[in-house]
């Protein structure tokens, strides 16, 4: 049996390091964000340590090898023991906003035969205008394309897809995407990816780094990621699986979002902080909150706050 705790999308952009994570414990791994073209990303630097926070500022902007590449690399994957991989598909950047849907449905076609579960990744601000398509209005057609191509693609068995969103969608826009995703029979969400704000997260590092554009994770994403999966699950319920990111640096915090309705949660920040160890003390930490806990098992467990 898995457990919830897994590898956030970002880490292992190409599908390079997914035995390795494994191995140092990660239960799934998020591979991605994979856009259908190869590209380099944004100009260095672009990832910047807020030390004083527990936190990074990122504006990498889908640095990737292309879909093509990275479905070859997962094809010829032999793991020595199985894991659960998820693969994250993003916005080429040199395509239009108008022909998007398009160019996710060419990485869904070469990808999905690969993926235990895809991801349509519409909320990283380092994309010009890909935020723009978790408007409902664009994000309808978008999943609805990408289903049909995963089903298409992929014969004997069902592909689970999610979309992630971000944390400074307005309250109404997140219950307008949980709606729209209950509306297509989308199986998850993943709340949330990083943040644009930077303003009421306490930050106290120098202005020199606060200051840089980009997405900022780690700890401060901690209040306003639960508040979202929160107001997630209260919306929808046990009816999708909600995926818990932003901000998670303790077995406390994975504990605190199953109690909010997350059915798993992942990490990549404070990996950078903590180190090669970091999954193994979730695990031991996790464990010991169950067995301290009223419940039998985790799923017991996802979303009881919300109950109690």
């Amino acid at each position: 049996m898995h457990g919830p705790f897994g590898l956030a999308a970002g880490f292992d952009k190409n599908a390079a390091g997914i035995d390795g994570m494994a191995m140092l414990g990660f239960d799934h791994v998020e591979i991605g964000t994979v856009t259908a073209q190869p590209q380099p990303g944004n100009p260095k630097r672009r990832l910047f340590r807020l030390v004083a926070d527990r936190a990074l500022i990122n504006r990498m902007g889908f640095n990737n090898e292309g879909s093509a590449a990275v479905a070859a690399r997962l094809a010829a994957r032999r793991p020595a023991f199985r894991t659960t991989v998820g693969v994250n598909i993003g916005k080429t950047k040199v395509v239009p906003e108008t022909e998007a849907v398009a160019d996710y449905v060419t990485s869904t076609e070469r990808l999905a035969a690969h993926a235990d579960y895809l991801v349509v990744n519409v909320s990283s601000p380092n994309t010009p205008g890909l935020r723009n398509l978790q408007a409902v209005d664009h994000l309808r057609p978008l999943l609805t394309a990408v289903r049909e191509a995963a089903d298409r693609t992929v014969t004997g068995r069902r592909v689970p897809l999610l979309v992630k969103i971000a944390p400074d969608l307005a309250d109404e826009d997140v219950d307008a995407v949980a709606d729209l995703a209950v509306e297509l029979g989308l199986d998850g969400i993943i709340a949330t990816n990083t943040t644009i704000a930077r303003d009421g997260l306490g930050l106290t590092s120098p202005s020199r780094l606060t200051a840089e554009t980009g997405g900022l994770s780690g700890a401060p994403l901690k209040a306003r990621s639960l508040e979202v999966l929160r107001r997630l699950y209260a919306r929808v319920g046990d009816r999708l699986t909600l995926v818990g990111v932003g901000g998670i640096e303790t077995a406390d915090d994975v504990w605190e979002r199953i109690l909010a309705g997350a059915t798993l949660v992942q990490g990549y920040s404070a990996f950078i902080y903590r180190g090669p160890f970091w999954c193994r003390e979730i695990h031991r930490g996790l464990a010991a909150r169950l067995a301290a806990s009223p419940y039998a098992t985790l799923a017991e467990a996802v979303g009881a706050e919300a109950a109690a």
